[in-house]
């Protein structure tokens, strides 16, 4: 891409912050660029959000949602040139979610024994194991192994493919991942191998693509995307799970909670579990 790369900082109250970041969600122009939001003064009750669009349109859009929401103060600083993936991973320590150990080839060495490691390097798909979504969820899906074991597992929305491996790498036969983005699910299929878990994940619109429908029901889906397709995909989520199944539900603010819960609570979901992370949700729920 020959435009240049700028990083957009806004700073304000969390309630500012978090509307602004809904925002960004709701805007499909900006599908392509990816932020950041988490608590950076607690004493001051100053919110940071970090974002980092792709295009010049998409940095001039972003800034001026972010300026738009109750007097955040919207720096644009642009990037020098750099090898950005080579900093990022190095800046990117491994993750510890209960027995998960999630690293990249830059900590190889320090992968430690007894413990459940998924290598999953930063790349063109969501999901290293670093964001609060994934930990929330990695968390939610430890806590739920000290009891009980899941047969076949659904990836909605499957990014890196870190959620579903860790089922495959837990014991599940069957762990089947899906993602509207095709980069994501080729490099979902590529992180697979590299685990050596058996998984396979599809470039597909929908649940009722045939290789994901094949092995309904399912015992637990997985879910982390946005609020807005947590609640446009309830009832396609509801539908593959089997009675008593486990739906973990993230990449939602807090503040969007209620909105979400308003979708799956009417179709018989009871809340089981819910997983803070900044501003950042899970949530587990059982389908009744």
């Amino acid at each position: 891409m020959s435009e240049s790369a700028v990083q957009i900082i806004a700073r304000g109250a969390r309630a500012a912050a978090e509307s602004a970041a809904e925002a960004v969600d709701a805007d499909v122009l900006l599908e392509g660029a990816t932020y950041s939001i988490l608590e950076e003064d607690e004493d001051k009750g100053i919110w940071r959000i970090d974002g980092f669009p792709t295009t010049n349109d998409e940095a001039e859009r972003m800034a001026a949602i972010l300026r738009d929401h109750g007097g955040l103060e919207v720096v644009v600083e642009k990037l020098a040139d750099a090898d950005w993936l080579a900093m990022s991973l190095s800046g990117l320590p491994p993750v510890e979610a209960g027995r998960f150990f999630v690293y990249g080839a830059h900590d190889q060495g320090k992968v430690p024994e007894g413990r459940v490691n998924l290598k999953i390097d930063a790349g063109a798909a969501f999901g290293t194991g670093h964001h609060g979504t994934t930990v929330g969820c990695l968390e939610a899906f430890d806590n739920l192994l000290k009891t009980e074991s899941f047969q076949k597992v659904l990836d909605v929305g499957c990014g890196t493919g870190v959620l579903a491996i860790a089922a495959a790498k837990t014991g599940t036969p069957i762990a089947v991942g899906t993602d509207i983005d095709e980069p994501s699910a080729r490099i979902a299929n590529e992180n697979a191998e590299i685990n050596d878990a058996r998984c396979d994940f599809y470039f597909a619109d929908g649940l009722s693509d045939p290789r994901i429908a094949q092995h309904l029901p399912y015992d637990l889906v997985f879910a982390n995307i946005l609020a807005a397709p947590l609640v446009e995909l309830a009832p396609e989520i509801g539908a593959a799970l089997k009675s008593g199944g486990v739906a973990i539900l993230s990449g939602l603010l807090r503040t969007q909670e209620e909105r979400v819960l308003d979708a799956y609570l009417p179709l018989g979901f009871v809340v089981e579990q819910t997983i803070h992370h900044d501003a950042w949700s899970a949530l587990q729920l059982r389908k009744g």
